[in-house]
């Protein structure tokens, strides 16, 4: 596999990134992590990336051992020694193992990893241009008083078994619900739902029990520039029914518009047409790309 990882203060293949069975991150999922992604050379809005990392490791009292200037050199260094131009860039820490025999957590040695591989996509710029199907899954979101999510970690296993749920329904990926059944989030992106039916678009998304992640921040911010009333609140799942649009967000793939909803296409559009608040922020998102504000070139 091409790339680069950094375990354990060393530069290996990707291979040989390797941890043991008993550190805490495994055994627990007791660990944070954030991707920030690399395009054309280039890192996008890496110190939000960083921001959000350090901000997870004082939520979870987790301590990497290394600090921001060094953090940055080894992402820029994961990236260089595996020659890519367009990178999926994760730095994670891990709890560690604990002390023989002890369950405290304060006895574990933190453990600060870092990897760089190719470009990782949601969906494929071509399936992108079909739009994706997306459905609404049966299992409840872990609620965000249980597992912040604003904190972003491995806790994945109702999105796991939502994903097989999409899949054994033709679809591609899930949206969960809250238990109050309002929209949350999917596996690696939050959810947009966008509405034609006022003076000007109105751009929906929920503003609790989701990452706040960096692509919905970006698109929150081409949105709200391009004249949108942008609304972040509950989402109840019959309003996002009834949306004219509705687009992902993530680092894999940035701007995603969604082409059916539980098999119905959204807005009554054929595949492949997405309305114009979508192809918009589409648009302006890669466009960010060459802003030299949201830019760092890879010290290769």
């Amino acid at each position: 596999m091409q790339g680069c990882a950094y375990v354990d203060g060393r530069y290996v293949a990707p291979e040989d990134a390797k941890i043991s069975i008993f550190d805490w991150g495994f055994l627990h999922s007791d660990a944070t992590y954030d991707v920030a992604h690399v395009w054309q050379g280039r890192f996008f809005r890496l110190d939000d990336h960083l921001d959000r990392f350090e901000a997870s490791l004082a939520a979870l009292r987790l301590d990497p051992g290394v600090d921001r200037a060094t953090m940055r050199a080894v992402m820029h260094e994961c990236v260089r020694r595996a020659g890519l131009r367009d990178a999926y860039v994760e730095v994670l820490c891990t709890r560690g193992r604990p002390a023989p025999g002890s369950r405290d957590p304060r006895s574990c040695s933190n453990r600060f990893m870092a990897f760089a591989i190719p470009f990782v996509w949601i969906a494929t710029p071509e399936r992108q241009r079909e739009g994706i199907d997306l459905v609404v899954g049966s299992r409840r979101r872990i609620p965000a008083d249980s597992v912040d999510p604003r904190v972003k970690n491995y806790h994945w296993l109702d999105f796991v078994m939502g994903l097989y749920e999409a899949y054994d329904r033709g679809a591609e990926t899930v949206v969960l619900l809250d238990g109050d059944g309002r929209v949350t989030e999917g596996p690696g992106f939050n959810v947009f739902a966008v509405y034609a039916d006022g003076a000007r678009p109105r751009v929906v998304s929920a503003d609790a029990g989701v990452l706040e992640g960096v692509s919905r921040r970006t698109a929150i911010e081409l949105a709200r520039d391009a004249g949108c009333d942008v609304q972040l609140r509950a989402l109840p799942l019959d309003e996002f029914r009834r949306a004219d649009e509705i687009f992902l967000t993530s680092t894999g793939g940035g701007v995603i518009p969604v082409a059916t909803l539980d098999g119905v296409p959204v807005g009554g559009r054929p595949r492949g047409v997405f309305g114009p608040v979508s192809q918009r922020l589409q648009q302006g998102y890669w466009a960010l790309h060459d802003d030299p504000r949201h830019v760092e070139p890879v010290r290769y």
